[in-house]
């Protein structure tokens, strides 16, 4: 976690084809090729040494994602060359490579395959850890969420009820009192403090439920 930093504030996510404008209906298929529009893209979204910058890039070639690469590197970020070869180009402009080598496709070159698949499977072991990291979770519970519709009130509503000696309609009316804001919700029920207390432990605390608990465990 070193090599991140050892903190996760934003994953700004390069694709491959199209770089950031790709559209769902027609590929920009030349825009990896284009090193100006990557650092365009990062001026646009004022990429700063607080973030962590993933180029993704199949062969490790793309000119679009080094270029990006590099320019992250310049101001400070932390950044992960993510492909599908050993030894890349890409690998040498990042502070860490990620290869998965899952070998030639069904479909010669159509990267959208295992490589894609791959891929996913990588960025999701990525955002999940940054997650964490960010106090997102407690345990294996996903707790900083806000239940805004039936599923994820339903969702707030079992998690306080793990978390607590609430039963369901209890759980549900703590909810409905915190504005259906789980975190607070459980900080109320397991610490006895009022909903503009539990809020003011979490802010002081970056909003992080462990800490706002007292739990180091």
């Amino acid at each position: 976690m070193d090599a991140l930093r050892g903190l996760f504030k934003t994953f700004f996510l390069i694709e491959l084809l199209g770089g950031l404008r790709l559209t769902l209906r027609n590929a920009v298929e030349g825009a990896e090729d284009s090193r100006e529009a990557a650092l365009a893209d990062l001026r646009e979204i004022s990429l700063s040494a607080y973030d962590v910058l993933v180029g993704i890039t199949t062969s490790g070639t793309a000119p679009y994602v080094i270029a990006a690469l590099d320019a992250a590197r310049e101001v400070g970020a932390a950044t992960i060359a993510l492909t599908c070869n050993a030894d890349s180009e890409a690998a040498a402009h990042a502070d860490m490579a990620i290869a998965v080598v899952v070998g030639p496709e069904v479909l010669a070159g159509s990267t959208r395959l295992k490589a894609g698949t791959a891929t996913k499977l990588v960025l999701n072991t990525l955002t999940t850890g940054a997650m964490v990291r960010l106090g997102k979770t407690y345990g294996n519970l996903m707790v900083d969420l806000q239940a805004s519709n039936a599923k994820l009130v339903g969702r707030a509503r079992r998690i306080l009820q793990r978390l607590s000696d609430l039963d369901e309609a209890a759980a549900g009316e703590l909810l409905t009192a915190c504005d259906g804001e789980l975190k607070t919700a459980i900080l109320v029920a397991r610490l006895g403090i009022d909903v503009t207390d539990a809020r003011q432990r979490l802010a002081t605390v970056g909003g992080r439920l462990r800490a706002a608990l007292g739990d180091d465990a």
